[in-house]
This record gives C-alpha cells, structure tokens and sequence, in this order.
C-alpha cells in the first residue's frame, strides 16, 4: 500500500506546477521513514541479449562444452591404451625372460672354441695312432700272406718262423 502511495505522489509531483509550493504527503517524516528505498531510484533497464552477443555466448559455451567432453573421451583412450601397451609389454619381458633364461642354460651346456679345439687335436691323435695301427697290421697281413703264399708254392719251410 505505501508503494502505491508512493508512486501517486511522484505522479502528482511530475505533474504539479513548479512555482507553487505545496508540501507533498510523501516529503513530511512519517512517510519518509515507510516509504521505501528504492522508490526514487530508477531500476537500470536490463539489456536484452541481442542475436549476435547471444549467438557468441552460446557458440562459446557449445565449444568448452564440447571441448571438455572430448578432452575426457581423449583422456579415458588414452588410458586404455596405456593399459593395453602395458599388459603387452609385459608379456614380451617375460618372453624375453624365458628367451634369455634357456640361452643362458644352452650357452653353459655347449662347448667352447677352446673345447672344440682340444677336442679336435684329441680325436686327430687317437685316428692318426689307429692309422698306424691299421698300417702296421696291414703289413703283418700281407708279410703272412707273402709266407702262406710261397708255402703253398714249396719255395721256403722255414719262412714261417721268420715272421711268427
């Protein structure tokens, strides 16, 4: 109710002739103090958003909107690769775990140059000692049968003790 008799008293004052002077109802002490604050003051005229400055807001919250959503959807790849390539990864050290481990058992179980080597000279000897061996009871063979041979023929007797 003070708000209307507010207002009809600014009415009448906008429209009351300046070179009189009248008191108004609204300047004595009793309706200043109930009268409220805001009455005198104008309310600013609130700006409606045009179709530009409205299209740009909103282009710009469609873009952070959208941006933010693909950071995350970037983010949660990014993860599931990671994951991916670290399951993978780890399979192959334990592959080349295994690999390593049984070259490590071939390489303590194999011969050296050195072994091959010694080997080598030791079964040169011993098919050189059984060369001789074969060359020697070759020669007692054919001296035995150089004897059975001039036995047979009535040459010799005593040729079998040469060579027993």
């Amino acid at each position: 109710m003070a708000i209307t008799v507010a207002r009809s008293c600014a009415l009448i004052a906008r429209h009351a002739p300046r070179t009189t002077q009248t008191r108004l109802l609204s300047s004595s002490a009793v309706l200043r103090a109930d009268a409220p604050s805001h009455v005198g003051v104008a309310p600013s005229p609130r700006k409606p958003v045009g179709g530009i400055r409205g299209g740009v807001i909103g282009f710009l919250f469609g873009f952070s909107l959208a941006s933010s959503f693909a950071a995350y959807r970037l983010l949660d790849e990014y993860k599931q690769a990671s994951a991916t390539l670290q399951a993978s990864v780890s399979t192959h050290v334990r592959r080349i775990e295994a690999v390593e481990k049984d070259l490590k058992a071939l390489t303590n179980s194999s011969a050296s140059k050195d072994d091959l080597s010694r080997l080598r000279a030791e079964v040169k000897k011993i098919y050189d000692g059984l060369h001789i061996e074969f060359l020697d009871l070759r020669t007692h063979v054919w001296g035995l049968q150089k004897d059975v041979h001039s036995v047979t023929k009535g040459q010799a007797k005593d040729a079998t003790l040469e060579r027993i």
